[in-house]
């Protein structure tokens, strides 16, 4: 099933009476980034403020109904970035919460839910040489040699407290978008940006930022399963023949490739160091035994 069938109708006000979502995304601050509803015709996914997207229950349509005074541009966004997602991740597809770099032929990636740092630390690989791959919306494929990593939107978004690190490389900026406060950055010759797939290598899980200093702690199988499975987009996480099918696609993934728990300060003057800690430990034997 290819992509499915988008459409942007009129606008209109976010009805307050739905019953209580099964499931919602909420930004570090508790504020609600999107909730998840089932309606008698499918889906419905809100995002609060900016957008209702009403997905058929077979993933082939979407509606979307963008929120009074929401520019043009945010629906795209919304849906290339969030929505798509997971209903891709619902057909099996494996994508995640999680952005990747080229390092020597192969990728490494990053995984963390919304504030973990894994834009900060892609972008800084990418203005240093390392080609950018994905920045979020992280999908891997299948392939002869395990799983490969697909290229995403040429482009990083960056908090205003991280924008330092490509604000004096000259990094084109994209237009703002209503939907957040990060600043987009195009992928050019401040931005080293890689079109094509590149074999996984290894797979980091962001900490929460408490070490002192560039920590790998190389987890456990049911760690790194239970990493995955959080880190996943996934439509409907109530619906059991959805869960079991896609613990099992994940299952697979964990026996092909070791994951590592990272964590470093998170502290722009270090990602230097941070930056060489990782690509020794992500080139060395030990990151793929």
């Amino acid at each position: 099933m290819g992509v499915p069938d988008f459409t942007i109708l009129a606008r209109r006000e976010q009805a307050p009476d739905l019953d209580p979502p099964f499931y919602e995304w909420v930004f570090p601050d508790g504020s609600r980034a999107a909730q998840f509803y089932r309606m008698p015709s499918g889906y419905l996914l809100r995002f609060p403020g900016l957008a209702d997207f009403e997905v058929a229950e077979e993933g082939s349509r979407i509606s979307c109904f963008p929120a009074p005074g929401v520019d043009d541009a945010t629906p795209h966004h919304l849906f290339q970035s969030q929505v798509l997602p997971v209903l891709l991740g619902n057909r099996g597809r494996y994508v995640f919460h999680g952005g990747a770099v080229e390092i020597g032929e192969s990728a490494v990636v990053f995984l963390g839910q919304s504030g973990r740092g894994k834009s900060t630390l892609v972008a800084s690989f990418a203005s240093s040489g390392h080609r950018l791959l994905v920045d979020d919306g992280l999908m891997l494929e299948p392939c002869d040699d395990g799983f490969q990593v697909a290229p995403g939107h040429p482009s990083v978004r960056l908090w205003s407290d991280s924008e330092k690190i490509l604000s004096k490389s000259g990094v084109e900026r994209a237009a703002a978008l209503h939907f957040t406060t990060k600043t987009r950055f195009l992928a050019g010759s401040g931005l080293a940006y890689c079109d094509q797939p590149r074999p996984l290598r290894v797979a980091y899980f962001l900490g929460d930022g408490g070490a002192q200093e560039t920590v790998f702690r190389k987890l456990s199988k049911a760690e790194t399963l239970m990493g995955w499975a959080k880190n996943s987009f996934l439509l409907d996480v109530e619906d059991p023949a959805i869960v079991a099918s896609h613990f099992k696609r994940i299952a697979a993934l964990t026996d092909a490739l070791v994951g590592y728990e990272l964590d470093y300060p998170r502290r722009l003057d270090e990602l230097g160091r941070v930056r060489k800690a990782i690509v020794e430990h992500a080139t060395s034997e030990g990151a793929t035994s």
